[in-house]
């Protein structure tokens, strides 16, 4: 298991730029509603912040350094996890949600990318810095899930948007909640 962990560290960034450079030049023929269609240019677009947000474990030593004082509270296999199965993941299960029962069912992505675009605009703000994912967070995240919600939202009903606003902040907490917690574990044995 950890040569695994370490092979994904190692390459998956790598990884998720060659897959965003592969959907993005397939987007000129993918035939979707534009409403889903905007579903599926979360994920190409998330990889894209990935790899500037974690291109040589930048962000994880950010948050480490900057965040939790110097102690190792984000874990190289917590990055892991954050990013390929809750990421990729909930893009996957937004973009099949957008295809087989509508567009508004889909509204998770944006939402999620929303809520993380603030999280670093937060951080950033109060740092008084830079951090990895901040420039694609403005220039990428910020217009997509807007234009997203605002196109999806103009027909979807109140609950859509409520489920996923509610499913991205709690996402977003129980990250929070984990490296907390083991950020005070650390503190504690010190």
């Amino acid at each position: 298991m950890l040569k695994l962990q370490a092979w994904l560290a190692d390459y998956w960034v790598i990884g998720a730029g060659f897959m965003a450079a592969s959907l993005i030049a397939a987007a000129p023929i993918v035939a979707l509603p534009l409403p889903a269609f905007l579903i599926f240019l979360h994920s190409p677009v998330y990889m894209v912040h990935q790899v500037e947000e974690h291109t040589g474990d930048r962000f994880r030593k950010f948050a480490n350094e900057h965040v939790f004082g110097g102690r190792d509270a984000l874990t190289v296999a917590s990055v892991l996890v954050i990013n390929l199965p809750f990421v990729w993941g909930i893009n996957l299960l937004a973009l099949y949600a957008a295809f087989l029962w509508g567009p508004a069912w889909g509204l998770v992505a944006p939402y999620v990318m929303t809520v993380n675009a603030l999280a670093h605009l937060v951080t950033s703000a109060r740092l008084r810095k830079y951090n990895p994912g901040l420039i694609t967070s403005v220039l990428l995240f910020l217009p997509l899930s807007v234009a997203t919600i605002w196109t999806i939202g103009r027909t979807a009903g109140l609950l859509p948007h409520l489920i996923g606003a509610a499913l991205a902040v709690l996402l977003h907490l129980a990250i929070i909640a984990l490296v907390t917690a083991r950020y005070r574990t650390l503190v504690a044995r010190s």
